[in-house]
């Protein structure tokens, strides 16, 4: 079910500053708390830090890590040349059981010479974590696995992703389209038509990432794995009636 992706195998550092990669840490906290602060009001912040920065270099920094004001999505918010975008199905739509609506989303994950990503796949109902991949870079082919893994649980009616050049390309869409899935996508600018995903990477990262503060590729895959059993197995859910999400899963 928790797969490492195979581009983990030839991680590499990314040639960035060790500044830098503190500047970027500092800024993936700061976002999750405030994901409405712009690169101007990011640069006053980082100031206030003490850090002497300008917009220019906080813009750079804030595109890698694919953060954008109100709108936190992997790097490539953009679809593809020639790749469909699919409306917003799920306003106002009572999300009322299991495999009813899967979402898949991806974060940022930070690490002290460099940066990983992390994609997941969510059941909404239970918000149980059904599969998660991760990569070096931001390319489809680790969405890819992670929604082909997922798939192997079932299928949703609906699947619900960003309009990202990972989950618009072709491969991706005539996977869902292959399994008779209807595709949603995010509205541009709305940071929370995706929510539960949201939520999901500030448990992640407040309660492992930034406590654990993993030091190579293998101890964070080792981490996230022992993290995302306890966060479907262990922890109780306020939002269900304090059940886990596997109790709510595995009840259908």
């Amino acid at each position: 079910m928790l797969g490492l992706n195979r581009a983990t195998l030839y991680y590499e550092p990314a040639p960035e500053t060790a500044l830098n990669l503190q500047l970027m840490r500092l800024m993936d906290e700061q976002y999750l708390k405030m994901p409405f602060l712009g690169v101007i009001k990011m640069t006053v912040w980082l100031r206030g830090q003490g850090y002497q920065v300008n917009p220019k270099r906080v813009r750079r920094l804030l595109r890698k890590m694919g953060l954008e004001a109100l709108y936190p999505k992997p790097k490539t918010t953009k679809p593809g040349e020639g790749h469909l975008i699919y409306p917003y199905l799920l306003r106002n739509l009572a999300v009322t059981h299991v495999n009813q609506v899967w979402s898949a989303d991806i974060t940022y994950i930070p690490m002290p010479r460099g940066f990983m990503y992390l994609v997941a796949v969510m059941d909404w109902f239970s918000r149980y974590v059904l599969t998660w991949q991760l990569s070096n870079t931001v390319d489809g082919v680790f969405c890819l696995d992670a929604l082909q893994q997922a798939l192997l649980w079932g299928k949703p009616a609906i699947f619900n992703t960003d309009q990202g050049v990972q989950f618009t390309a072709h491969a991706f869409t005539d996977t869902l389209k292959a399994a008779d899935i209807q595709i949603s996508m995010d509205g541009r600018g709305r940071a929370f038509d995706n929510i539960f995903n949201e939520r999901l990477w500030r448990s992640v990262k407040y309660e492992d990432v930034y406590v654990k503060e993993y030091t190579t590729v293998p101890a964070l895959e080792a981490g996230l794995g022992s993290y995302f059993h306890l966060y479907n197995d262990d922890r109780p859910h306020q939002s269900l009636a304090y059940h886990t999400p596997a109790q709510v899963y595995f009840a259908k």
